[in-house]
C-alpha cells in the first residue's frame, strides 16, 4: 500500500514539474513587437493606439495575460488586461486605445512597455507631451 501512495506521489510531482516546465517554456518564446518606433509627438488629451504583434515562436500552444504601458518620470498611462492564446508558431495583433493624460507634463517622456506573463519588453516607442495649438 505504502507502494502505491509513494508512486502516486512521484506521478503527481513529475506532472507539476511538467506543467511548470510548460508554462515557462511558453513566456520565453513569444517575440513583441509594434509597427511603430521612435518618438511620437501627442499633446495632453491627444488619443492614440497601440497595436502589439505577438508571435509565438514555439512549437507548443501557450496563453499570456497581457498589458501595455506608456512609462515615464512625470506620467504613466496604462492599458486593459488582455488576455492571449497562440498556437504554436502563431502570430495575433492586439490593439488598445488610449489618451495621453491631461496632467502630463509638457516636454516628458513615456515609454511603451509590454508585460506578457512573467516577463515584459521595453519597446522602441514614445510619447512626447508637446504644447497644445
Amino acid at each position: 500500500m505504502a507502494r502505491k501512495y509513494a508512486l502516486l506521489f512521484v506521478s503527481i510531482a513529475l506532472m507539476v514539474v511538467v506543467v511548470n516546465f510548460s508554462v515557462t517554456g511558453a513566456t520565453n518564446s513569444v517575440s513583441v513587437s509594434s509597427h511603430e518606433k521612435g518618438v511620437v509627438n501627442k499633446a495632453q488629451g491627444d488619443a492614440f493606439t497601440v497595436k502589439i504583434i505577438f508571435k509565438n515562436t514555439g512549437k507548443a500552444d501557450g496563453s499570456w495575460s497581457v498589458n501595455v504601458v506608456f512609462e515615464g518620470e512625470s506620467w504613466v498611462w496604462k492599458g486593459e488586461a488582455q488576455n492571449l492564446s497562440l498556437n504554436g508558431e502563431a502570430s495575433k495583433t492586439l490593439t488598445w486605445s488610449g489618451t495621453v493624460p491631461a496632467d502630463a507634463v509638457v516636454n516628458s517622456v513615456a515609454r511603451l512597455v509590454v508585460y506578457y506573463g512573467d516577463d515584459f519588453k521595453a519597446l522602441d516607442w514614445w510619447i512626447r507631451v508637446v504644447p497644445s495649438a
